[in-house]
C-alpha cells in the first residue's frame, strides 16, 4: 500500500479481500471503505499538507524542581517516524512525554507539534476498576464515546435531525466494528475471550497495565506515546505488539529498555544524555555503533585539544618574560581563552557485578521425572515432564501465555507440589530464584545494606558496600529504606541478594522487568560468566540469545526441546495461533454432489483468470505510488532545510515547490486509478468466494 495511505490508514479497516501473496506484505482493503475513509479523514490537499507538519523542539530548557533535565535541546521529527527514546533513569524521558501532552511547559525555548494532532498515550493508573475489561478498552476511543453520549441525549430529547447526524458520525467513526477491534487488541495482548467481560479490579497489576496499553492502541491517534509498553508482557504479546506497531500509521514515540523490540519497531533513536537530545538513524543496534564512533571521535578531539593546550601553555610559560616573544605569548593567551573546552568522553556503566561462585556442586543438580504439574488433579497443566539440570546447563523456556512456564518453575521451587512423578534434588543444590512477587517481599523499612547484612551477618560492612556498588547502590543510597525505591531499584536489590547467595542453579522468571538497558547488559555479562545451571523465562530476546544454549517449548501440556531459534519460534507461534482459531470440522458434514463441485471449480478457475491481470495492474499502480511517495519524502526533507528560505535561494525554492505540486497531482491521479482497480478486484473476489 502506498505510504501516504499507510500513514493515515487505521487498523480498524479489517474487511480486506484476500488477493494471495503480495510483494508489499500489506493487505488490500475494500475500495469502497478505503474511499470513504480517505474522503472523511484526509479530505483536500490542505488537510494532507497538515499531516506533513513536524514535531519541532527548539532551544528547549526543561527543569523539574532543582534538576535541569534539558538545556538548549534541539529535535525535529517528521510525521510517520517511529522513534525510540532512550537514556538513563531520571534523564527526562517521561518528562518529555508530559511536555508533548501539554502537562508540562518549557522553562525556555519551544516545543511545537501540529495543533490538530490527536495524541494517545499509555496511562500508568486505572481509574475505572468496576468496568468490564472490554468497556475499559473501548473508552480509549474518546471520539466514539463522545458521539455515543450525544446520541443518548438526542434520544432522550427525541431530536430526529440530531439523531440522523449522529448516526452518520457513528458510521464515520466505525462504531459498528469497535467492539470487534477492542476484542482483537485484548486477544493479541493475551486475554482470553471469557476474561474480556471481567471487571478491571479482578486483574493483577501487570494485567491492568496490559489493559492500559490496549486502551492506548484503541484510541485513533496521529501521535502515540508509549512508556515501557513491554514491561508486563510475555514474549508472545511482545511479538504481537511489534507487528501492530510496525503497521501503525501515525508518529510513534517509544520509551523501552528492550533492544530487540526497539530494533524491530523504530527507525530512529533519540538519546537523552547530558541535557541534550541527539537523533540517530536506525534502531538500537545502529545507535550503539554510531554512539561508540561518536564517543571515540570525541575522545580523540579531546586528547588533541589537550595536547594543543599543553603546547600553548608551555610556550607562554617559556616566553612571556622575553620582550622579543611577549607579543606571540600574549596572542596564545588570547587563543587559549577563546578555545572551546571539550570534555573527555565517558561511556562507563554504573553496573559491574558477578554471581559469586558456589562452594560445592552436585551433578545432576535437579532431576524431574514423569511429572504432572498444576494446581490440582482437575487443573493439571503439564504432564510427563522430564527435565534434568546439570552444572553449565543453560535453558530458556518458550511457550504461549498460560502454557505453564511459571508453573514449571514454581514446581521446581516446591511452591507447587507435584501431582505425579518425582523431583530429585542434588545434595549441594543452592537455588537462586527471581520472580516479580519477590520484589514485594523486600522489607520496605530496611536499606539495601541491611538486606545484605541479614544474609551475611559476619561480613565486614565495607565488603558489602563494595558489592552493592556493583548494582549502583552507592553512598547514601545504600542506607535509604526500600519503601521509596523504584521498581528497577527493587529488582536490582533482589538480584544482588541472589548473587551474594552463591547459587549453583538460577531460576529467573522475567528478571528484566523494570531494568534499564545498562543493567540488562550487565546482567547478560554476569550470566555469561556464571558457571552453574540457568533456567530462564524472559521476554528479552537479547538476554535469551546472549545467555542460553538450549530452548525448551512449553505448550499443549508438554515440555520438550525446541529445534530452532527465536525466529523459528515466532513462526511456530503464528501457526499455533492459526490452529487455535481454526474451527473444528464436523465429521458428519453433508457431502456435496461431485458434479456441483466440478462446476464450482470450473467457475472459480474462470474468475481467477480474470483476477490475474487486475491484480497485476493493482500491483504496478501500488509500486508507482510507492516511488512517488519516496520522491515526495526526499523533497520534504529538502524543504525542511531552513537555509532554503533565504532570499538567495528564492528561485531554487520555487522550483522545489513546483516539483512538489506536480508530484502531488500525479499521486492523486494514481490513487484514484488504484482505488478503482481495487473496486473491480473486490467485485470479482466476491463472485469467486460465492462459487467456492
Amino acid at each position: 500500500m502506498p505510504n501516504l495511505l499507510r500513514r493515515n490508514w487505521p487498523a480498524k479497516l479489517d474487511k480486506s479481500i484476500k488477493l494471495g501473496s503480495r510483494s508489499t506484505g500489506y493487505p488490500v482493503y475494500c475500495a469502497t471503505t478505503a474511499t470513504k475513509y480517505l474522503s472523511a479523514h484526509i479530505g483536500n490537499r490542505g488537510e494532507t499538507a497538515k499531516l506533513r507538519r513536524m514535531i519541532r523542539i527548539s532551544e528547549l530548557t526543561l527543569q523539574r524542581g532543582p534538576l535541569r533535565l534539558l538545556e538548549n535541546a534541539e529535535l525535529t521529527l517528521h510525521p510517520g517516524h517511529k522513534v525510540g527514546l532512550i537514556g538513563a533513569n531520571g534523564a527526562g524521558k517521561s518528562s518529555l512525554f508530559a511536555l508533548l501532552r501539554g502537562q508540562l511547559h518549557p522553562d525556555a525555548g519551544d516545543c511545537a507539534l501540529p495543533a490538530n494532532w490527536r495524541i494517545a498515550h499509555m496511562r500508568q493508573e486505572i481509574d475505572a476498576p468496576n468496568q468490564s475489561a472490554i468497556d475499559y478498552v473501548l473508552d480509549g476511543d474518546t471520539h466514539l464515546r463522545a458521539i455515543q453520549q450525544q446520541l443518548a441525549k438526542a434520544e432522550e430529547l427525541h431530536d430526529g435531525a440530531e439523531l440522523g447526524r449522529l448516526h452518520a458520525e457513528l458510521d464515520s467513526a466505525d462504531a459498528y466494528t469497535a467492539d470487534a477491534r477492542a476484542r482483537k487488541l485484548l486477544a493479541g495482548l493475551g486475554f482470553l475471550e471469557e476474561q474480556m467481560e471481567n471487571q478491571v479490579n479482578s486483574f493483577s497489576g501487570g494485567w491492568r497495565m496490559r489493559l492500559n496499553l490496549a486502551q492506548a492502541l484503541m484510541c485513533p491517534s496521529d501521535l502515540l506515546l508509549l512508556d515501557e509498553p513491554t514491561n508486563h508482557l510475555d514474549l508472545d504479546a511482545i511479538l504481537w505488539l511489534e507487528g501492530w506497531l510496525q503497521n501503525y500509521a501515525g508518529t510513534l514515540l517509544l520509551i523501552s529498555h528492550d533492544r530487540d523490540f526497539l530494533d524491530a519497531v523504530v527507525g530512529h533513536i533519540v538519546h537523552v544524555d547530558q541535557q541534550k537530545l541527539t537523533l540517530y538513524r536506525g534502531g538500537y543496534t545502529a545507535f550503539e555503533r554510531a554512539r561508540a564512533e561518536r564517543i571515540m571521535q570525541q575522545q580523540q578531539a579531546f586528547e588533541k585539544q589537550q595536547a594543543q593546550r599543553a603546547h600553548m601553555e608551555d610556550f607562554i610559560r617559556r616566553f612571556k618574560a622575553k620582550a622579543s616573544k611577549a607579543k606571540q605569548a600574549q596572542s596564545r593567551v588570547k587563543a587559549l581563552e577563546r578555545m572551546e573546552e571539550l570534555s573527555a568522553a565517558h561511556f562507563d556503566s554504573p553496573f559491574n557485578f558477578v554471581f559469586r561462585e558456589a562452594d560445592k556442586v552436585s551433578s545432576p543438580l535437579l532431576d524431574l521425572d514423569q511429572a504432572t504439574l498444576g494446581y490440582s488433579t482437575e487443573q493439571a497443566i503439564l504432564s510427563k515432564v522430564k527435565l534434568q539440570l546439570v552444572p553449565g546447563a543453560r535453558i530458556a523456556l518458550l511457550g504461549p501465555n498460560g502454557a505453564g512456564k511459571s508453573t514449571l518453575i514454581k514446581s521446581i521451587m516446591n511452591d507447587l507440589p507435584l501431582l505425579a512423578g518425582k523431583l530429585t534434588c542434588g545434595e549441594n543444590l543452592v537455588i537462586g530464584y527471581f520472580a516479580q512477587h519477590q520484589l514485594d517481599s523486600l522489607d520496605p523499612k530496611a536499606s539495601p545494606l541491611l538486606h545484605v547484612q541479614r544474609i551475611a551477618p559476619t561480613e565486614r560492612e565495607q565488603v558489602l558496600r563494595d558489592f552493592l556498588g556493583g548494582f549502583d547502590f552507592r553512598g547514601k543510597r545504600c542506607d535509604e529504606p526500600v519503601v521509596n525505591f523504584s521498581g528497577g531499584e527493587k529488582a536490582r536489590l533482589a538480584l544482588a541478594l541472589i548473587a551474594w547467595g552463591k547459587p549453583n542453579l538460577l531460576l529467573l522468571d522475567e528478571p528484566t522487568n523494570h531494568l534499564d538497558l545498562e543493567m540488562r547488559q550487565a546482567l547478560s555479562m554476569a550470566l555469561q560468566d556464571f558457571s552453574g545451571a540457568l533456567l530462564l523465562v524472559s521476554h528479552d530476546r537479547h538476554l535469551i540469545k546472549s545467555t542460553v544454549d538450549d530452548l525448551y517449548l512449553v505448550a499443549e501440556g508438554r515440555v520438550q526441546e525446541f529445534e530452532g531459534d527465536l525466529e523459528d519460534y515466532s513462526k511456530w507461534l503464528s501457526d499455533y495461533r492459526l490452529r487455535q482459531l481454526q474451527p473444528s470440522i464436523s465429521s458428519n458434514e453433508v457431502s456435496v454432489d461431485k458434479t456441483d463441485k466440478r462446476a464450482q471449480r470450473q467457475a472459480a478457475a474462470a474468475l481467477r483468470q480474470q483476477l490475474a491481470p487486475l491484480r497485476k495492474q493493482a500491483d504496478q499502480l501500488e509500486k508507482q505510488l510507492d516511488t512517488l511517495h519516496k520522491k515526495l519524502t526526499a523533497l520534504e526533507t529538502v524543504l525542511a532545510d531552513n537555509s532554503l528560505y533565504e532570499q538567495a535561494q528564492k528561485e531554487q525554492l520555487k522550483q522545489h515547490l513546483s516539483t512538489q505540486s506536480e508530484l502531488l497531482q500525479q499521486q492523486a491521479q494514481l490513487e484514484e486509478t488504484w482505488l478503482n482497480s481495487l473496486e473491480e478486484l473486490e467485485a470479482l473476489q466476491s463472485k469467486l468466494e460465492a462459487n467456492l
